[in-house]
């Protein structure tokens, strides 16, 4: 059997073994390769004559032509080519060509499958001197399948975008652009990568370098890549909280598992949104820990870089009772940069600015108006944004929603049926909810979209974690610490994460006893006394980690109210305020806290219980309290 490697430098394998050598020689190789890529495998010897040996006598040509023939067939068997007349056919029954396996895979839009065969350039360092009918075939070769091979590592670095798995996607991104370095959309998939893995800035120097080499070939960047620069542009960089982040931090930074169908679904609803089909309500259901406000970071990311707006809240137990919060925290939390606001009637721009400073400042004239009721203005403002501009309203821990925000919600999507709105809430699916239960239950039928639920990690995607975050285990000691992570997390990311990052610092997970959760109770009842105590040292080492200012945030917001502003959090712990920002920013990168613009809050309420009850003595609890101002003592 005879397999052709030719999607890179040429390989060639006879029934597993390297070929010749005589085999390899350049003008046997490349009519070897030749007729395997020709039509029906076959050539006229004129033809094959003025291909490779047209620089010579007709009879020596020809001689040229036998030889090689011979050559061939002894490195390959007798009957490799058969001659009769003026046509030479190859024909080996069990020839294996990439370019054929290539071509399978795209053909089913397999494109991880395809990418495996992409090693570099068709026939890459390879050419014949002299042979000029040969040197203009594989010139031609290479521009056809140089675009062929950077489509399907586009394709594929789309994908794995998509789902989450950016370091791949970064590579397979970078590697297209390598490829061809002029294509609007190899550049715009890189630039995409480095922003949705948190480096806008390297985003942008891929477009400036983009834009150097495209004036110097005399064209301009697209318009969509220029569209989507400045989009870049717009996003908040990365390098502040990056700097302030630990060397040793980067694990809790971990890449999105398990999580790819669920993020998918989320884009094929925004795609379905986008694309004509009208608004429509997507809702993320999990347990504690399952990572919904990670799905949601993910998601907002990429729907960013399609152009969308966002404004985003964070619901907490208290915004239950306050009728309209979550209305207001959505325009604070990005609804004001939607364009077309401004076109919104006066009445309901006064309802916002006369509650909400940046909105005064905004539309000053607004306020001397009658402002209207405001559930009838925030539709009013939103239905106005979507006439210039496609919208995603996300609300995290959308179970803690006060009656007037969600009936204002519901009524929202059922206004903007024919417009580009998506409503993306977080649930936990045991919350005490009557009318988020009506809403889900009305998804696909009487509202538009769907509901996707998030499930606990098994053991091929623990094993995947623990292999990104201990790179240089070996692999049993890998399997055995993913039993003993998936033990003592019970296939929660959130605790998974802390168990690797706390390992990664010299944590020795000691043996849990029993089964965690406990049977027959819920994981809610079990916080935070029942956690394995794995769990807890984990929690402790990550913390001890932090830098100091750090410490002294993460301690208060495990004691000041469930969401607290920047400017209490900063007072609780007598910081100043540039310095409490800076403490904020690295919690914020680290994936300790999650914010809105009303305030940060931990991103999980176990990692709040360990701290509260683990990290704090009741003097410490008490005098945060009251410097916050949260006591009358």
């Amino acid at each position: 059997m005879l397999e052709l490697r030719l999607l890179g430098p040429p390989d060639i394998a006879v029934n597993g073994h390297p070929a010749p050598a005589e085999l390899l020689w350049r003008k046997h190789l490349a009519l070897l390769v030749y007729l395997a890529l020709s039509p029906r495998r076959t050539r006229t010897r004129d033809h094959l004559v003025g291909l490779l040996w047209g620089d010579k006598a007709e009879a020596s040509a020809r001689h040229s032509l036998r030889e090689a023939v011979r050559v061939i067939r002894q490195g390959l068997g007798a009957d490799a080519i058969e001659t009769e007349g003026q046509v030479v056919r190859l024909a080996l029954p069990g020839l294996r060509l990439d370019t054929e396996q290539f071509d399978a895979c795209v053909a089913r839009d397999d494109w991880p499958g395809a990418v495996r065969f992409v090693s570099g350039e068709f026939l890459e360092g390879f050419g014949v001197p002299g042979a000029s009918g040969f040197e203009d075939w594989l010139t031609a070769e290479r521009l056809e399948w140089r675009a062929r091979t950077t489509r399907a590592l586009l394709e594929y670095a789309r994908g794995c975008l998509r789902a989450g798995q950016l370091d791949e996607g970064r590579r397979m991104a970078g590697r297209a652009l390598a490829a061809e370095p002029l294509s609007d959309l190899a550049v715009q998939t890189a630039m995409e990568a480095e922003c949705l893995a948190g480096d806008p800035s390297a985003a942008a120097e891929l477009f400036a370098t983009f834009t150097r080499r495209a004036r110097e070939a005399g064209a301009e960047p697209g318009p969509d890549t220029v569209t989507l620069a400045a989009r870049v542009r717009s996003q908040r960089t990365s390098a502040k909280t990056a700097g302030s982040a630990r060397a040793d931090s980067w694990t809790r930074r971990a890449p999105l598992v398990g999580r790819a169908g669920v993020l998918t679904a989320l884009l094929e609803v925004w795609d379905t949104t986008t694309g004509g089909g009208g608004a429509a309500v997507a809702m993320i259901e999990g347990d504690l820990g399952l990572g919904k406000t990670r799905v949601l970071e993910e998601f907002a990311g990429r729907a960013v870089l399609r152009g969308a707006v966002i404004a985003k809240a964070l619901a907490v137990r208290a915004d239950q009772t306050d009728p309209g919060s979550a209305l207001l925290g959505l325009a604070r939390g990005g609804l004001l940069a939607a364009p077309g606001v401004a076109a919104a009637p006066a009445g309901a721009l006064s309802a916002l600015a006369r509650r909400l400073g940046p909105w005064a400042e905004r539309f000053p004239a607004s306020r001397s108006v009658d402002a209207e009721p405001l559930g009838a203005a925030f539709r009013q403002i939103v239905l106005a944004a979507l006439e210039e501009n496609p919208l995603v309203l996300m609300v995290d821990e959308a179970h803690w929603l006060d009656g007037e925000s969600l009936a204002t919600l519901q009524a929202l999507a059922r206004d903007a049926r024919e417009q580009p709105l998506l409503l993306v809430m977080s649930v936990m699916p045991s919350a005490d909810a009557p009318m988020l239960d009506e809403l889900r239950g009305a998804l696909g039928g009487a509202v538009a979209g769907r509901s996707v639920t998030l499930e606990r990690l098994g053991p091929e995607e623990l094993r995947a974690l623990a292999s990104w975050a201990l790179p240089r285990y070996t692999p049993d000691a890998l399997e055995r610490v993913t039993r003993r992570v998936a033990l003592d997390s019970a296939g929660l990311p959130l605790l998974a994460i802390e168990l690797l990052h706390a390992i990664t610092l010299g944590l020795d997970p000691e043996a849990s006893v029993g089964a965690w959760p406990s049977p027959f109770r819920t994981l809610d009842s079990t916080l935070p006394a029942d956690l394995p105590d794995s769990v807890v040292a984990a929690v402790r080492v990550g913390f001890r980690a932090l830098s100091p200012a750090a410490q002294q945030v993460l301690a208060a917001l495990a004691v000041l109210p469930e969401r607290s502003p920047e400017a209490l959090v900063c007072q609780a712990v007598g910081l100043p305020v540039e310095q409490g920002r800076h403490a904020l920013d690295e919690l914020e990168w680290q994936r300790w806290v999650t914010a809105d613009a009303r305030g940060y809050a931990f991103t999980a309420r176990i990692v709040r219980d360990i701290v509260g009850r683990d990290m704090l003595t009741e003097g410490q609890r008490r005098r945060i309290a009251q410097d916050a101002g949260l006591t009358g003592s």
